[in-house]
């Protein structure tokens, strides 16, 4: 049998991409459930918050067992994606909506793009 790269571990890149479409399954529900929505929209929804968060949430897991070995080829704040989930989670009692908004408006598309670059761009064994 054949020598493997160090560092090569074809069961981690499995699972990264696993987690990279979990996270691009995500930002799509997302898109579709505030789609030609406004921030008003949003604000007042109580049952779209919580779709919106919690998608939120399964962002920032699936982001936190994605390696990062993978993560810093590519230029983008990951901590901030982590962070994000931590807020959500942890600060449920006082979530800033309009942030959330503004995240959905603002750095949901940059991610999607990212995202997309990194599945398309890589191998995955």
């Amino acid at each position: 049998m054949g020598k493997r790269q160090a560092g090569f571990n074809p069961y981690r890149m499995n699972r990264d991409r696993e987690r990279l479409e979990h996270i691009r399954d995500a930002v799509m529900r997302i898109k579709s459930y505030t789609a030609s929505l406004t921030e008003s929209d949003f604000l007042t929804d109580n049952m779209l918050q919580d779709a919106v968060l919690y998608q939120f949430s399964i962002i920032g897991e699936a982001i936190a067992h994605v390696s990062d070995d993978l993560l810093c080829k590519y230029d983008y704040p990951w901590y901030a994606v982590r962070s994000f989930r931590n807020y959500i989670t942890h600060q449920y009692f006082g979530i800033n909506l309009a942030k959330v908004w503004a995240t959905v408006a603002i750095n949901l598309p940059e991610l999607e793009t990212v995202l997309n670059r990194i599945i398309d761009s890589e191998t995955f064994r």
